[in-house]
């Protein structure tokens, strides 16, 4: 069995070098090291994106949508983490360690030799065929990454043993999923847009209550924003996504938690009841209604009228380990103004 993966790897890095010169040539200019870099719209990184992954995938055998999907999660933890993660500006997200990547016991730990890093254990990788292993190269981290996340297989068993392996992390592995998940559903990188959680009118209000004191259930801070609205108006998805949770939560009541791309947590709260569509693990768009705006709350399941009817709103940052709040205030008015801008756009579009 390994001498038959042996072989199969080198085939496949036979093929990869013999594939190396439309590799080079098709790096992106955008993230060639130049001193005058210019800002590149988002269709053009996706699309630079997309081409990188059908590449690697091609050579490796793993799923675009899950290249994608590893890829996105790295971006989002070198959001939360910075300074821990920090990296020269590239068309991927994928980051090592530089001890992972030239090998723990490498006495050299910028050591950029596929050869000498093989021997120390490292997971750098030649991924363009120039004989270096360049951590900052986008095909030499990807394909690096591909041979970790297929050393047992191809199957999405197979690959949630690798990731699991690599991250020791179970939320890694389930986030990566959800990615791949949408990913594969939607055929496209060009997931970003997002919708106002009510359908705009003047029917609903609402502003900041981000941190505000709560007594009931304990003293607790608000960890959203609360729209009022009248009982049983419509409740929407703000993002594509994954829907996570569903069901009775003592202190939203009838709520809906959504995973989207940017790993955040969408939460919905005090919800009168859900959309016939909405199940865990279904996927969402924005604006797709999920639910209507209820009482529902404050006590065991189906306790209702503690409150006014409204939709408790929040976000979740996921760290890798924990998650936390932050105030949705500021998106909110973005998207429904973005909302507000769109329909007058189409409206004299039309005259």
């Amino acid at each position: 069995m390994i001498r038959i993966q042996k072989k199969k790897w080198l085939n496949l890095g036979v093929t990869l070098i013999i594939s190396a010169a439309l590799f080079a040539s098709s790096i992106p200019e955008a993230y060639a090291k130049s001193e005058d870099k210019k800002p590149v719209a988002k269709e053009e990184i996706y699309k630079e994106r997309k081409i990188l992954y059908d590449q690697i995938s091609a050579v490796s055998g793993v799923p675009w949508y899950y290249l994608a999907a590893i890829d996105q999660y790295e971006r989002t933890m070198t959001k939360v983490h910075p300074k821990d993660r920090a990296h020269e500006e590239r068309l991927t997200g994928v980051f090592f360690e530089p001890q992972l990547w030239s090998g723990i016991l490498n006495p050299d730990s910028t050591d950029r030799n596929p050869l000498s890093i093989e021997v120390f254990g490292g997971y750098g990788l030649d991924g363009t065929g120039d004989n270096i292993a360049d951590p900052n190269n986008d095909y030499d981290v990807l394909y690096s990454m591909a041979r970790i996340t297929s050393k047992y297989g191809l199957s999405s068993d197979d690959l949630g043993i690798a990731l699991w392996q690599y991250y020791q992390n179970s939320r890694s592995v389930q986030r990566i999923q959800q990615f791949a998940k949408i990913y594969k559903h939607f055929d496209t990188l060009d997931l970003a847009q997002h919708a106002f959680p009510l359908p705009l009118s003047n029917s609903y209000s609402y502003r900041s209550t981000w941190g505000m004191s709560r007594s009931w259930g304990g003293r607790r801070i608000h960890e959203g924003t609360d729209l009022f609205a009248p009982h049983g108006y419509p409740v929407r998805s703000t993002c594509y996504g994954v829907i996570e949770i569903k069901g009775w939560n003592p202190f939203g009541g009838w709520r809906v938690g959504i995973r989207d791309l940017d790993n955040h947590y969408h939460y919905y709260a005090h919800l009168s009841g859900f959309d016939k569509s909405v199940h865990v693990g279904s996927l969402v768009t924005p604006g797709q209604n999920i639910g209507w705006v209820g009482s529902s709350g404050y006590g065991k399941p189906g306790t209702q009228g503690k409150f006014p009817p409204h939709l408790h709103y929040g976000i979740y940052r996921d760290s890798g380990l924990t998650e936390w709040s932050f105030d949705p205030y500021p998106l909110l008015r973005q998207w429904e103004n973005d909302e507000y801008r769109a329909r007058k756009a189409k409206k004299n579009s039309k005259k």
